[in-house]
């Protein structure tokens, strides 16, 4: 399982909250990371996208991040996992700039999956991505890491 990104994260307590997690998934997860692109934002987008597009091979099953994939809950999100670990490919999440993933992207993508609605800074959808999939492993083993209920 492995992460693309563009932006290249510096030292701090989001790069060491998403190394804890990612070190958690078995198989660990990878990140790959990119360079922003430059120019104007369409022009960053096609540059970015020509880079992650290089970086996908046709035995990824990608699923991109972006504001208009599906929203799902922990529980919806374990399930999705299943059925996306069964396809049999190498699983492969991409995050975007700061411009967002250009259309080539969620084209190629065989889900799109949305943190919310609301802007986080790409720096803390890592480590909020791999906490989640971390948990959706939890859940579809039966471990009480996630707790469903509320008191």
């Amino acid at each position: 399982m492995r992460l693309l990104a563009i932006g290249r994260g510096k030292p701090g307590p989001e790069a060491e909250i998403f190394t804890r997690y990612a070190a958690r998934i078995k198989p660990k997860m990878t990140l790959q990371e990119f360079n922003d692109g430059v120019g104007a934002p369409v022009e960053i987008k096609r540059r970015e996208a020509e880079t992650l597009n290089a970086a996908i091979s046709p035995q990824d099953f990608v699923i991109a991040l972006d504001t208009a994939g599906k929203t799902p809950d922990s529980l919806e999100l374990a399930k999705m996992l299943t059925g996306w670990t069964d396809s049999g490919k190498n699983l492969t999440f991409v995050i975007g700039g700061a411009e967002g993933l250009d259309a080539s992207i969620i084209a190629r993508a065989d889900a799109v999956l949305s943190l919310g609605r609301l802007t986080w800074p790409h720096m803390l959808v890592r480590p909020m991505l791999a906490e989640q999939i971390y948990r959706a492993l939890m859940i579809n083993t039966g471990h009480p890491y996630h707790r469903a209920g509320r008191p």
